[in-house]
């Protein structure tokens, strides 16, 4: 083995070598007793690169999918892209903007052409980035939902809710982006609060009367109002109620109605309603039978229906207009400030309108009735189980769901109209025509296309074949577990479900494991505008401190933010981003993962997870130089297994079912805590330094050594397998070298074709763990003396014990050996009742006292001398510090994460200061 752990030298190979053997294929069929075990990825976006996100689900997929597999199940990880529609249209399109082309002057079907020849060409980013994770993935299923399967499939299930009556065409409100020119879903809409005015408006009543004031932030729409609405029970509108408004700016006269959607006690109790323009108007439209009076334009310029004067205008243009016509009129009672949640387009950044237009809709509520009773029967079961309230309150409040987008890129809606408008709709246009006998009348196809989450819905079925029955089907479905975020729990995972129970009969997974959101360390959400976000194969690779702050400044507009995110960035990474490799992350990754909704993301701990990489690896060289070309007990030599060896194998046990019991509840904080704990502190720290005086004394038999040998090999084997589905890289690489030596078949080529290690009850032996407890707290309690009287390590040491039992007596007796060379003890001697003690420092082993004379191993002044004036510099950081979170104006002002750790300061000063008086009064009784 290297001398030094580099996981640059080691991981795309080994990858590469597992891909080219076809090691993550699964079979479409299971053996005789074999289980299945099936993970649907959430399709990343095609136009997509890897993010914290991604990274993280990932992780958590690949390691159960790689448990599984070496558990013997039959399993699949079905990998693939979703087409993304806006998002690589709006790629494509930028594309060739640079060369002054715009869609509309390739046409529709040339348009395809280019897109597909990005896809090819460009799309296979997101995927070359999952084989940098190590993601196990069958490559050889790799699904896109454009392919003309997955396009099938979309086109069957349309054609069938169709005939069912469960798709229609309607005119209805919906999310309008005005620059991509199409409707949206609501995922695809950022709510941003921004400071702007609520305008307060006369509007007169009909018949000279007076007038009623309503207030607005959105003037222009004013123009579309049908009503205006009072709370039924408010006495001061009582009397007013049927009466008619004189609508200003317009010819028209609307009614005042009464409603109970309306706060009496908010504002003036009057509310202006524009059915056209706003969701919650819209609800009260329908109710109140309002007509509905759309006054924008696809571009958000006022139309036709709005007066002649206002015609034309850009939205914002109108409002100022109007605003100002207004005053003119005496019409205009205040404008107040007023902070307001914005809705903009994820993609286009412009104010999404609320906007009537016809749509193809599902008629959601028959299919949502079983998907939502799958849950409450314990057919599907969250995990946490609390999200299932979330899915309950989404779906028994469900509406009908809007699926076509104006767009070129995607499915294309399945339906031609002939040229009366009569609509027809079939898996093709002949279909259609020998359906209908339309003959050679022609028909129009509809140039809408589905909304990606329609084609999406239907992943977890489409990709094993259906319709057709193919065997993955009756094999692979239902899947295992869905592993995803909260956020896309309505838009996709119970659109999974409603699907998969409509076309198979079958839920479309037997548990969803909703993951928390990675934030930074200071539990900010990472985003680009705060300049905060971090690169997974940044931390895989490493990157310098400029290249990292070019890649989080590029593209930005404004130099004074980008200036401001730059001196961020230089002082967080003032040596750039280090090179941890994908095993140190990936643990983070799932040490991290609880059952937190947020998960906050500190670098120091993918440090720590780098430095275990380093304590695996030199374990292993420990182990390596000790067994390579030496006896390890493959044959049929006797073996005779130490107290440590014994110990050791029982650890393990314990061990793997922990990690058993904590993956089973999706705990993979506690899993990746079981495997850390006995690999450094158990394995590393305590076993092979147990095994030095065997191994390199005379003291001990062939038989003993041999057996020692052979269990550092085969626990640091078995070990291994144990660690490999969270740290598949450097457990493959140290495996290679290790399996012969623990008599690994010579047929196995790889790690992540060996079986899990199995909990073996009749290895877990409870008299060797109380055994070696008590060598640690003496040898601990040893360690402590030298530590707190400044002995150098190496010094032997004469150690004096009593007020023990007689266990305590006879375990000093047989352990005289591993505490001579372990706690570097020249001699050891029990004090009986009656005996004198000389002046020492003491520890304590349970009862057991462990006394240390002092003679000659220190200056008591000196030391003392040397510990006063640590205490005094301690003590003026305990005052600093304590001053500081006494000072309210830092302790109000500061961000509670600085607070925080300053607290932690003052903790750990504390405990210092605690320690040094300890010794101090240790001396004094010298």
């Amino acid at each position: 083995m290297d001398k030094a752990y580099d996981p640059q030298a080691i991981e795309q190979d080994i990858y590469q070598q597992w891909e080219a053997k076809n090691y993550f294929a699964s079979n479409s069929s299971n053996q005789a007793g074999q289980d299945s075990y099936c993970i649907m990825i959430p399709p990343p976006n095609v136009t997509g690169s890897l993010h914290m996100g991604h990274a993280f689900q990932h992780t958590i997929m690949d390691a159960l999918t790689r448990y599984h597999r070496m558990k013997g199940d039959n399993t699949l990880w079905q990998p693939g892209t979703d087409h993304a529609g806006i998002a690589t249209q709006m790629v494509v399109e930028r594309l060739l903007g640079a060369e002054s082309i715009s869609r509309h002057d390739l046409g529709r079907d040339k348009f395809i052409e280019k897109v597909w020849q990005w896809k090819e060409e460009s799309g296979g980013t997101i995927t070359r980035q999952m084989r940098r994770l190590g993601d196990s993935c069958d490559w050889s299923r790799e699904a896109f939902t454009m392919d003309e399967d997955l396009s099938g499939a979309v086109r069957e299930v349309f054609v069938q809710l169709f005939e069912e009556g469960l798709i229609y065409r309607g005119q209805r409100l919906v999310n309008w982006d005005p620059k991509l020119l199409t409707a949206v879903s609501d995922l695809e809409v950022e709510s941003h609060e921004e400071n702007g005015s609520l305008w307060h408006l006369r509007y007169p009543l009909a018949d000279g009367s007076g007038h009623l004031v309503v207030a607005t932030t959105r003037p222009e729409t004013m123009l579309g109002d049908t009503a205006v609405a009072v709370h039924p029970d408010d006495e001061r509108y009582q009397d007013l109620i049927g009466k008619m408004i004189k609508l200003p700016l317009t010819e028209r006269e609307i009614p005042i109605i009464a409603d109970e959607y309306v706060e009496k006690d908010f504002g003036s109790g009057c509310v202006k309603i524009t059915p056209a323009h706003d969701f919650n108007d819209y609800e009260m439209g329908q109710r109140h039978a309002l007509p509905m009076i759309n006054i924008l334009t696809k571009t958000a310029h006022l139309n036709d229906n709005a007066p002649s004067d206002y015609q034309g205008l850009d939205r914002y243009e109108a409002r100022k207009k109007i605003v100002a016509d207004f005053e003119t009129l005496g019409l205009l009672e205040k404008i107040e400030p007023h902070k307001l949640m914005v809705p903009k387009g994820d993609r286009s950044g412009v104010v999404i309108e609320p906007y009537l237009t016809d749509q193809w809709y599902v008629k959601i509520a028959p299919l949502a009735e079983p998907a939502l009773q799958a849950v409450k029967d314990g057919d599907i079961k969250f995990v946490p189980e609390n999200w299932s309230n979330t899915y309950y309150h989404w779906m028994e409040n469900i509406q009908d769901w809007c699926i076509s987008r104006q767009l070129w890129w995607g499915h294309q809606i399945p339906a031609w109209y002939d040229p009366n408008g009569k609509v027809y709709v079939g898996r093709s246009e002949q279909e259609v025509r020998a359906k209908h006998n339309l003959g050679e009348i022609n028909l129009t196809r509809d140039p809408d296309v589905l909304d990606t989450w329609f084609s999406s819905a239907l992943w977890p079925f489409a990709t094993l074949g259906w319709p057709e029955e193919k065997p993955e089907l009756e094999t692979f479905l239902p899947t295992n577990v869905l592993v995803t975020g909260f956020d896309i729990i309505f838009f996709w995972v119970a659109r999974m479900i409603m699907m998969g129970l409509k076309f198979t009969g079958k839920v479309p997974f037997k548990e969803i494991y909703i993951t928390g959101l990675i934030r930074d360390e200071q539990g900010q959400k990472m985003s680009k505008s705060k300049g905060n976000v971090l690169d997974p194969i940044d931390l895989i690779d490493g990157i310098e401190l400029e290249a990292l702050v070019g890649k989080r400044t590029y593209g930005m507009m404004n130099p004074q933010a980008a200036e401001k995110i730059a001196k961020r960035t230089r002082k967080q990474f003032p040596e750039g981003i280090a090179s941890y490799g994908t095993d140190a992350m990936r643990f983070t990754f799932c040490a991290m993962a609880s059952t937190s909704r947020d998960i906050n993301f500190d670098l120091n701990r993918v440090e720590g997870y780098r430095n275990f990489c380093n304590k695996i690896w030199n374990a292993a060289r420990y182990v390596m130089m000790n067994s390579d070309d030496q006896d390890t007990g493959l044959g049929s030599e006797e073996k005779v297994l130490s107290l440590a060896d014994r110990w050791i194998l029982s650890e393990f046990q314990n061990t793997i079912n922990q990690f058993e019991k904590a993956i089973a509840g999706y705990r993979f904080d506690m899993a990746s805590n079981a495997l850390y704990e006995f690999t450094w502190n158990t394995y590393c720290d305590w076993y092979l330094e147990l095994s030095k005086p065997i191994l390199y004394s005379d003291d001990y038999s062939a038989a003993e050594k041999r057996g020692t040998r052979h269990t550092l090999v085969t626990v640091l084997e078995q070990l291994l397998r144990l660690l490999h589905p969270f740290m598949p890289f450097i457990t493959e690489e140290i495996w290679q070298k290790v399996a012969p030596l623990a008599g690994v078949s010579a047929n196995s080529d790889s790690i992540m074709l060996q079986s899990f290690p199995q909990f073996d009850a009749t290895l877990v032996n409870e008299a060797s763990q109380k055994d070696i407890e008590w060598l640690k707290k003496v040898i601990i309690g040893v360690r402590n003396i030298r530590g707190e009287m400044n002995i150098a390590p190496g010094k032997p040491l004469q150690a004096l014990f009593r007020n023990g039992s007689e266990q305590d007596q006879q375990r000093l007796e047989l352990y005289a050996n591993f505490l001579s060379k372990l706690a570097k003890l020249e001699s050891t001697q029990w004090l009986n009742a009656g005996d004198q003690a000389p002046m020492s420092a003491t520890a304590l082993a349970g009862e057991m006292e462990i006394l240390i004379p002092m003679a000659g191993l220190i200056d008591v002044e000196q030391e003392m001398a040397r510990l006063s004036k640590e205490l005094e510099k301690v003590s003026k950081e305990q005052a600093r510090i304590s001053g500081k979170l006494a000072n309210p104006n830092f302790v109000d002002k500061a961000p509670a994460a600085v607070v925080d750790k300053e607290k932690a300061k003052l903790s750990e000063v504390e405990s210092k200061l605690s320690k040094i008086n300890e010794q101090l009064a240790s001396l004094d009784n010298l």
